[in-house]
């Protein structure tokens, strides 16, 4: 069994005889030996065939490669499937978040205008001779002449977003 492993496994990972007997050190007889079943590795040498053929040494000693290979596959498709699973929730919850933030700034866009536009620009009848009416009427009006003009283009921009972040089922 140790002979027809070992064999068995070196040509799959594509190496010959003279390769794995350079990775391991030893001659290529040596490994002909093994594949022949004349002679048998130590249990050093096993440890270092294992790594050298990328493979747990029970494999080595006896465990069918085909049915294992087999087993990794499944295992690893398993695992595979929980990773995107996974991605998957987090994407999603990701879209979400980022749904509600876009549809939260869209509701404060329009609140924001419903009360400068109730409020009917009140520093226009301020008193600027006092200074801190001054500061403060400048203040609010720099800010009501940006949020006119860039609130607009958030707000469209918000609601494409919240369009393309809508969950299609």
């Amino acid at each position: 069994m140790l002979k027809e492993n070992i064999k068995q496994l070196r040509k799959s990972k594509g190496l010959s005889q003279e390769e794995l007997a350079i990775k391991l050190n030893v001659v290529r007889q040596t490994i002909s030996k093994w594949e022949q079943g004349l002679s048998v590795p130590d249990s050093e040498m096993l440890v270092s065939i294992s790594e050298a053929l990328e493979t747990p040494v029970s494999t080595l000693l006896g465990e069918d490669i085909l049915e294992s290979k087999v087993d990794d596959l499944k295992a690893i498709s398993e695992k595979l499937e929980i990773i995107n699973l996974q991605l998957l929730q987090r994407n999603n919850a990701r879209r979400k978040i980022i749904h509600w933030i876009l549809i939260s700034l869209c509701i404060i866009i329009m609140i924001i205008f419903i009360i400068l536009f109730l409020i009917e620009s009140p520093y226009f009848n301020w008193d600027y001779n006092n200074p801190e009416s001054l500061v403060l009427g400048v203040a609010f009006h720099s800010f009501e002449w940006i949020f006119v003009r860039v609130a607009p283009i958030i707000f469209i921009l918000s609601t494409i977003g919240i369009i393309l972040t809508t969950k299609k089922n």
